[in-house]
């Protein structure tokens, strides 16, 4: 069996760590902000669903920290054992002994989940329910493990990254049309994942519908102007990687002919020797409360 085969979407999680570490020093900033704004005084018991490599939760710890919650349980919760066991290393460096940090494997698309979790004050799950088979069922067994008054928060859609003004090769546009195709491969790995169920509602919607109320939304920016460090610049070329690989057949032979120029080290045109390389990304968080009885 796999090590990919913990994970509904068939993607080998425990392979991506470095890029997702790498990723998580792209958004640190960032990511610091958001912490700081979800964190409030009511706020003790914080869920990470699908923690991965521990950035988003090594953000909460400290945030905890910073507000001066006394018994404060910061819970990291992932499917891939892996991932799991590597984010709770971090996280506790950065919780220190103000945080309690749990471990728990387990998976967001099982109606059993709240049962293996304290009722918490905030879940947080960050690109996480796109991932699941039936994405409402997943909101709802996130909201079941809300406290009264708790606050669900969702990352999820946006505006994708961009990191290049302009090619100079090939048709213009091909970041738009790698978004396209991007696309298409998405709704085709849902297509293929055992159960999937499609939603033709958006995140308002499917909170709303979970018996959560005070729906909102904000969004964020990561903004790494160029010239990039040399990790944001790795962190570039794995996603052009990324998306050379799972465009394949959905954008054109020549888009992805240009896309092998542009990774290749021994072409003039490599990206990794441009210092005009930057990384301009949206996020949305969805918000909305468990109602209190």
């Amino acid at each position: 069996m796999g090590s990919h085969a913990h994970a509904h979407d068939n993607i080998d999680w425990p392979s991506k760590l470095a890029e997702l570490r790498r990723a998580d020093r792209l958004s640190a900033p960032a990511r610091a902000e958001v912490a700081a704004k979800l964190i409030d005084d009511g706020v003790r018991t914080v869920i990470d669903m699908g923690s991965g490599s521990g950035g988003w939760a090594a953000s909460f710890a400290e945030a905890l920290r910073t507000s001066g919650a006394s018994g404060a349980t910061l819970v990291l919760v992932d499917a891939v054992p892996e991932l799991l066991a590597a984010a709770e290393q971090s996280v506790r460096a950065a919780a220190g002994s103000e945080v309690e940090v749990v471990a728990v494997h387990g998976d967001a698309a099982s109606p059993e989940l709240a049962g293996q979790l304290p009722p918490a004050d905030l879940v947080w799950a960050s690109h996480v329910v796109h991932h699941l088979p039936d994405e409402q069922q997943g909101v709802r067994n996130l909201a079941a493990s809300l406290a009264e008054g708790g606050r669900l928060a969702l990352a999820e859609g946006g505006l994708a990254p961009r990191f290049l003004n302009t090619i100079g090769l090939g048709e213009p546009g091909l970041q738009q049309r790698l978004d396209i195709a991007k696309t298409q491969w998405f709704v085709s790995m849902r297509a293929e994942m055992a159960g999937s169920v499609q939603l033709n509602v958006g995140w308002s919607s499917v909170l709303r519908d979970a018996g959560l109320t005070d729906v909102t939304a904000f969004s964020y920016l990561l903004d790494r102007p160029a010239p990039l460090s040399e990790d944001d610049r790795h962190t570039v070329l794995s996603r052009v990687r990324w998306l050379r690989d799972t465009t394949e057949g959905w954008c054109s032979a020549e888009d992805t002919a240009l896309l092998d120029r542009l990774l290749d080290p021994a072409d003039e045109v490599y990206l990794g020797g441009r210092a005009d390389l930057f990384w301009l990304q949206a996020n949305t968080v969805h918000l909305a409360r468990r109602p209190v009885a």
